[in-house]
């Protein structure tokens, strides 16, 4: 069993604490200060420790007051995030994602008719987004984002890793200005994703071409709207294979030099630290995992060759 005092007792000892009076403590909690008093006194006698060092004006922590509070600080921070959870999400099956735009569109949506075939019960509530995930300021469950995995705050598992190849409209190819060779790119448009614009550097130097002569860019903020821009032959874009493997099936898009390049960075998902885990929360995480491991099966799509 836990040894735990009176939650009354730790919430006036806090109040107090953090006031340095039972007088604020007690217009805090809409209490008299003498039942402030009585508090504090139970909780010290449950304790057998003095807690304070009282004075006419004012009260001072002692050193195991000093000591305790910050821990009862923490614990009642958690009390009010987990109640305030509760009650703006009773569902217990509810789950509330934040997801990077082009893994939603792109990868999660198409695969959302399996959960909800097998997950009956849990409600999905999915927003689009790019921004950092402060779970402890938002209703945010879980998210799924880009990047080395590091996240404060949060747990993180490896979904899928990035390895991109150039990517462009059919109808470049044998253009005004054909792709026979990688070298061909730089009388073409390269389509950058803004948060991303050291990938296309990174590609030419991993195919062995110069970069210097390579002056036409368009930038884009997003993976789908770079992707949608070399669909309609704007330029070329680099894209992972899996987030454009309906447009490559459709052949709305091609590889034209089959030349992949690894970003170091992939798609994780992300949960609050310390956190249990919801039965959503948990069936979510389950599922997403298995149809990883499912996806990466049969999605490859052969380059068309250039010269054809």
């Amino acid at each position: 069993m836990r040894r735990l005092p009176p939650l009354n007792a730790l919430r006036s000892f806090e109040a107090a604490a953090r006031h340095g009076s039972f007088n604020q403590a007690a217009d805090e909690l809409f209490v008299t200060p003498s039942a402030i008093s009585h508090q504090v006194k139970t909780l010290e006698q449950f304790l057998d420790l003095k807690l304070f060092r009282r004075s006419k004006r004012r009260v001072e922590l002692t050193a195991a007051g000093e000591k305790y509070l910050p821990a009862i600080e923490h614990a009642l921070d958690e009390i009010d995030s987990a109640t305030r959870r509760l009650v703006a999400n009773p569902n217990a099956g509810a789950v509330t994602l934040s997801v990077s735009p082009a893994f939603l569109t792109r990868w999660l949506m198409p695969r959302l008719g399996h959960f909800q075939e097998r997950y009956a019960d849990v409600e999905l509530r999915m927003s689009a987004s790019l921004a950092e995930v402060d779970f402890n300021q938002s209703d945010i469950d879980m998210a799924v984002r880009y990047g080395r995995g590091d996240w404060d705050g949060g747990e993180s598992h490896f979904l899928l890793g990035m390895s991109v190849v150039p990517v462009c409209s059919p109808r470049l190819l044998d253009g005004r200005r054909p792709l026979r060779t990688p070298d061909d790119l730089r009388h073409h448009t390269l389509i950058h994703v803004s948060t991303r614009m050291d990938e296309w550097r990174a590609w030419l130097r991993s195919a062995g071409i110069d970069e210097v002569g390579f002056g036409k860019d368009l930038r884009f903020s997003s993976t789908s709207l770079a992707t949608g821009a070399a669909v309609e032959g704007l330029g070329i874009a680099l894209a992972d294979r899996k987030l454009v493997y309906k447009e490559l099936r459709s052949g709305e898009l091609v590889v034209p030099f089959d030349i992949s390049m690894d970003t170091q960075s992939a798609f994780y998902l992300v949960w609050p630290k310390d956190r249990p885990l919801s039965h959503g929360m948990k069936a979510f995480k389950e599922w997403i995992l298995e149809e990883v491991e499912a996806g990466d099966k049969g999605l490859e799509v052969m380059p068309l060759p250039a010269s054809s």
